[in-house]
C-alpha cells in the first residue's frame, strides 16, 4: 500500500468563479460568508445533537416508563448512541459523493436533513401518549439525524480547508469546531432560559420541545447560505481539468489505508471528550452531583462559550508553531486534568463546578484548534472528503456516541462518582500515542517540506 503524504499536495486556492464565490475580488482569502456557510451545518448539527444531550434527563422522563431513573437515562443515551452507529453508513454515502459532485451540494443536503429530523423529535408523542411506540419513533429520528451527520463534518472541513490560504488553514478550519461549541452555548442557553421561564415541571411537560422546533428554521437558513456559495476553488479546478476521481471510495482504500488509521486514532479524543463534555455533563451535574438543573445548564453554557472563543486562537497558534504541539498538548492536558476537574465538581459549590467545566474544556480547545486542518492535510483533494468521513465517523461512532452511556454506566456500576474521568484519560492516552507515533508535522517551522502527489 503506497504511503500517503501528510502534507496536502494542493496549490494555494484562489478566488472561486462566479457571483456566488466566497472570496473577495482579487484575494485568495475566504470572506466571512465562506466561514459562516462552511460552518453553519456544524452549528445546526451540534445544536440539534447538543439539545438532545442537554435535555437528556427530560427526554428520559418523557419517552420511557417511570420507575428506575438511571435505567431511563441509560436508555436515552443508548438511543443517542444509535444515531452515531449509523454515521459510518452516512459517511460511506456522502463522503465519496462530495468527492464526485462537490462539497457544497452535499453540505446543502446534510444541513436540511439533520434539521428536519431534529424538528421531528420536537413533535413526537411521549410514552404517556403512545407507550413503547414513543422510543421507537425517537430511534427513527436519531437514525435519520446520524445518517446525514455522517457527511457533514468531512465536507465542511474540506470546504473551509480548500478556501483557506496555506498559512491560515488551521485558523479557518477551526471555525467549524468553534461554531459547533457556539451551537452548544445556544442550546444550553436556550435550555437555561426555558428552565428559568417555565420551571422544572413545565419544562418536563412541554417546554422541552421548543429547542427542537427551532432546528427547522435554522436548517432553512443554513441551506440558503450554502446554496449561495460556489464550490471550493480546488474542486472547481479539478472539475475543469478532468481530475475529479471517478471511483473515490476505491481509490481511497487503495492509496490511503495508513493515514485513515491514523485519523481514526487522532479522533478518539474528540469523540469521547466532546460528547462527555457536551452531552453527559449536564445530567452528571444534576443527577450525580445534585446541582439544580438551572445550575447545570449555566455551568455548561459558560464552559461552551469559553471553549468556542479559545478554539480559533488555538487554530491560529497551530499555523504558527505546528499541529503536533497542539494535538499533544490537548491529549496530555486531558489526561492530567480529567480527574481534578470532576473532583472539583463534587464539592457542592456551583462556582467550582463552572470552573471545573472550563478547566476540562481547555485541553479540548487546544486539540480542536489543530484537529480539523490535521485531518485535511492527510489526504489529497480528489479523495479528501471521503477519506476523512469514513475513519472519522467510525471512530466517533465507536467512542463518541457511546461515551455518555459508558460514563453513566461507570458511575452506576462502580458507585464512584469520578469514574468517568478514567474514560477521558483513556481517550487522551490513545490519541497521544497515535499523534506521537503516527502524525508528522504539517504546519509551522518544522513542517515537512517534501510533498508527494
Amino acid at each position: 500500500m503506497p504511503e500517503q503524504s501528510t502534507l496536502s499536495p494542493d496549490p494555494a486556492p484562489g478566488p472561486g468563479p462566479g457571483t456566488g464565490s466566497g472570496t473577495e475580488p482579487g484575494s485568495a482569502t475566504p470572506s466571512r460568508r465562506v466561514l459562516i456557510a462552511g460552518s453553519i451545518g456544524n452549528f445546526v448539527e451540534w445544536f440539534d445533537i447538543g439539545i438532545y444531550g442537554t435535555l437528556s434527563s427530560v427526554i428520559a422522563g418523557n419517552f420511557f416508563a417511570h420507575g428506575d431513573r438511571t435505567a431511563a437515562l441509560l436508555s436515552t443515551f443508548a438511543i443517542f448512541a444509535v444515531g452515531f452507529a449509523i454515521r459510518p453508513v452516512g459517511a460511506l454515502y456522502f463522503g465519496p459523493l462530495a468527492d464526485r459532485v462537490g462539497r457544497n451540494r452535499v453540505l446543502a443536503i446534510t444541513v436540511l436533513v439533520t434539521s428536519a429530523a431534529t424538528f421531528a423529535i420536537g413533535v413526537l408523542p411521549t410514552y404517556a401518549t403512545v407507550g413503547t411506540l414513543a422510543p421507537l419513533l425517537l430511534v427513527l429520528a436519531r437514525l435519520v439525524q446520524g445518517f446525514a451527520a455522517g457527511g457533514e463534518t468531512s465536507s465542511a472541513v474540506s470546504l473551509l480547508f480548500e478556501y483557506a490560504p496555506r498559512n491560515r488553514r488551521g485558523y479557518y478550519t477551526s471555525y467549524g469546531a468553534a461554531l459547533g461549541f457556539v451551537a452548544f452555548v445556544c442550546g444550553a442557553g436556550v435550555a437555561l432560559v426555558l428552565s428559568l421561564a417555565f420551571g422544572d415541571d413545565q419544562m418536563s411537560a412541554y417546554a422541552w420541545r421548543i429547542p427542537f422546533l427551532l432546528a427547522l428554521p435554522l436548517g432553512v437558513a443554513g441551506l440558503y447560505l450554502r446554496l449561495k456559495l460556489d464550490d471550493t476553488p480546488e474542486f472547481v479546478r479539478m472539475a475543469k481539468a478532468g481530475e475529479v476521481a471517478e471511483a473515490p471510495m476505491k481509490e481511497t482504500f487503495r492509496t490511503s489505508g495508513r493515514p485513515m488509521l491514523i485519523l481514526a486514532g487522532v479522533i478518539v479524543l474528540k469523540g469521547v471528550a466532546h460528547w462527555i463534555l457536551q452531552t453527559f455533563m449536564v445530567s452528571y451535574l444534576s443527577d450525580t452531583m445534585h446541582f439544580s438543573r438551572t445550575q447545570s445548564f449555566a455551568a455548561s453554557t459558560v464552559c461552551m462559550g469559553a471553549v468556542a472563543v479559545l478554539i480559533p486562537c488555538a487554530g491560529l497558534l497551530s499555523d504558527r508553531v505546528g499541529r503536533r504541539p497542539l494535538l499533544i498538548g490537548g491529549a496530555v492536558g486531558l489526561i492530567v486534568l480529567a480527574w481534578p476537574s470532576l473532583l472539583l465538581m463534587s464539592f457542592d459549590n456551583a462556582l467550582l463546578a463552572v470552573a471545573a467545566m472550563v478547566l476540562l474544556g481547555l485541553p479540548i480547545a487546544a486539540y480542536d484548534g489543530a484537529a480539523n486542518a490535521s485531518m485535511a492535510e492527510l489526504f489529497p483533494a480528489r479523495i479528501r472528503t471521503g477519506a476523512i468521513a469514513i475513519p472519522y465517523n467510525i471512530s466517533v461512532s465507536l467512542f463518541g456516541g457511546t461515551a455518555p452511556y459508558i460514563a453513566t454506566w461507570l458511575v452506576s456500576s462502580t458507585g464512584y462518582d469520578l469514574a468517568p474521568s478514567y474514560y477521558l484519560m483513556f481517550a487522551g492516552l490513545l490519541t497521544l500515542v497515535t499523534v506521537v507515533l503516527g502524525v508528522r508535522e504539517t504546519a509551522g517551522p518544522r513542517a515537512e517540506k517534501t510533498v508527494t502527489g
